[in-house]
């Protein structure tokens, strides 16, 4: 058993490390385009390294294109996203309404690419950014997007009672979903 174990830990290692270098060759080739701002994205890192820059950036970086149109779009933005989440420690910043921004446009765009991977961002977002509710009303609106309105009820119900604020953005999306509409909040509620 000690043996098997040993291997499946090699194998797990050598695989990380495989990714490591797909994923610097991947960001070497980002780099070398020059609509990528690759510059500033070390820079925010290397500076203060906060959420408030990083979803600045990323903001900028998506008024470039619509990534549902653009596939290589879609592609650098969910790596540039994953690059922020990645560099933000959930235990520092779960407080903050920046980095909770950040999680929920990531799983929003990876809805476009894999509905099961969005599915788990936004549970992770949930999971650390509870108090707002803007994340809990993201998720609900994937949920119904994907036919599941049981689950799209339930998460709106327990962010009200997880005291999600502002209660009235929850109380909208409740009552929006009573009346069958396709979005919970429109465009001026959000």
């Amino acid at each position: 058993i000690t043996s098997i174990m040993n291997r499946v830990r090699n194998l797990k290692n050598k695989y990380r490390n495989e990714e490591n270098i797909t994923d610097e060759f991947n960001y070497t080739k980002i780099s070398a385009d020059t609509t990528d701002n690759s510059g500033t994205v070390n820079q925010i890192m290397m500076t203060r390294n906060n959420p408030e820059d990083w979803l600045c950036f990323l903001l900028k970086l998506e008024k470039t294109s619509l990534p549902q149109m653009d596939v290589g779009q879609l592609n650098r933005l969910i790596g540039r996203y994953s690059q922020a989440v990645t560099a933000l420690p959930a235990e520092k910043y779960s407080q903050d309404e920046s980095y909770a921004r950040i999680l929920v446009r990531f799983a929003e765009l990876k809805a476009l690419q894999d509905p099961e991977e969005a599915r788990d961002q936004f549970h992770l977002a949930r999971l650390n950014c509870k108090k707002f509710a803007f994340v809990h009303v993201a998720f609900a609106q994937f949920e119904l997007s994907q036919e599941n309105e049981k689950k799209c009820k339930q998460i709106l119900q327990k962010a009200v009672e997880c005291s999600a604020v502002p209660l009235e953005l929850l109380e909208t999306a409740l009552q929006n979903f009573h009346l069958k509409k396709k979005q919970l909040l429109s465009d001026e509620d959000k």
